[in-house]
């Protein structure tokens, strides 16, 4: 398969793709600097697709392909590569995690996408504006740029209700569902070619996305400087869409909190790539075993690793010191994909208070940790 001719030859796919140009105040600063020789900072936060699962090297996932469309078309500019994917995580984790994994770098572009990692309802809408909040509003004024992936067999992903948040904000958009997914339904492309299981795709899936994005990408630089089209001030919205109760969310890990431990171990090795989640978190063994946390929030949820491979350890939560009502924290994963750095809800309340959370091993395994990823609040 020529990978190349095809990709050249979906044009007018590619923009059947295009859900909203945006305004493009924020990109035409961007560049118009990369134009004027300076350093630029191109990030994408997402799930495995943007990690650059499956592609049989990283360079050749949609990403790097990304960002090499804006090193080839500023050869003046020197352009960093931030790419901060990390698989099986959702726009609830993202939300928490983009100011620590990207955001501190201050990219001067950031692609989000978490379309088929989120479900399509109300909850995903308010976690993902909440992303898409905290990019925009960042002190440096990234520009955002989102799109869509689509689960190939059959099309769905939460693109409804992302593309409502992304149109409010009036950000350039992309779907796969509208344009590479359409020709999988008209049988001009076959699933098999884009990806083995329906959801990550392989080299030419990952082409095919970063055409379509660099197909929005080259008209944007033409509707600013070939047709030098008046581009009005970009000014985020002041009323969020949804109740945005998860702007605030912070990630708490063993970087950057201190917890009681009984049994529990600090694991803090160098890390190498976002895409292992088991770094910076904590990790006993024994029964009994116990961490505890002092926070201030509203909504208390605990990441955790789940195994793939059981039996896994189990532990519960008390919140306040109340053993009458806990929650178990099973790490056997129901999936047999991999393990799973699992974000689970504990409680939720009307207002910010603090709140002491213990986490004690009730169910261990031989030669098998209980692995505490991370506290989330919000």
């Amino acid at each position: 398969m020529d990978i190349k001719f095809k990709t050249l030859n979906l044009k007018k796919e590619f923009d059947r793709g295009i859900i909203n140009v945006g305004n493009l105040s924020r990109i035409r600063r961007v560049m118009k600097r990369a134009i004027a020789g300076e350093t630029i900072k191109v990030g994408f936060i997402g799930g495995s697709i943007t990690a650059g699962s499956v592609a049989t090297v990283p360079e050749n996932c949609y990403a790097y392909q990304v960002y090499l469309w804006w090193k080839n078309k500023f050869p003046l500019s020197t352009v960093e590569y931030l790419n901060a994917g990390i698989g099986a995580t959702t726009s609830q984790f993202g939300v928490a995690r983009v100011e620590q994994d990207l955001l501190k770098a201050e990219p001067d572009m950031v692609f989000a996408e978490f379309s088929v990692n989120d479900s399509d309802n109300d909850f995903y809408m308010e976690t993902f504006e909440g992303l898409l909040r905290k990019i925009l509003l960042y002190p440096s004024e990234p520009t955002l740029f989102m799109f869509n992936n689509v689960f190939y067999d059959d099309g769905h992903s939460a693109q409804r209700v992302h593309n409502l948040v992304g149109k409010y904000y009036d950000l350039p958009i992309v779907s796969v569902k509208d344009s590479i997914y359409e020709e999988i339904e008209k049988g001009t492309i076959l699933n098999t070619e884009i990806s083995s299981d329906n959801l990550h795709p392989n080299d030419f899936g990952h082409s095919l996305i970063a055409g379509l994005i660099t197909n929005l990408l080259d008209r944007i630089y033409d509707i600013i400087f070939v047709h030098e089209s008046e581009v009005e001030q970009y000014l985020v919205v002041s009323q969020p869409l949804t109740q945005n109760r998860y702007f605030c969310s912070e990630r708490w890990n063993s970087i950057n909190s201190q917890a009681k431990l009984e049994g529990f171990q600090k694991d803090d090795p160098i890390r190498y790539s976002d895409w292992n989640m088991l770094r910076y978190g904590w990790y006993a063994g024994s029964k009994g075993s116990s961490i505890r946390f002092e926070v201030e929030a509203r909504k208390i949820t605990i990441q955790y690793c789940k195994y793939a491979v059981h039996p896994a350890p189990i532990a519960k939560v008390m919140i306040d010191g109340n053993d009458k009502d806990v929650t178990f924290l099973d790490a056997n994963f129901e999936e047999t994909w991999g393990d799973c750095p699992y974000l689970q809800d504990i409680v939720a309340y009307d207002v910010i208070g603090k709140h002491t959370v213990d986490i004690i091993i009730t169910d261990e395994v031989k030669d098998k940790n209980f692995y505490l990823v991370a506290i989330i609040t919000a």
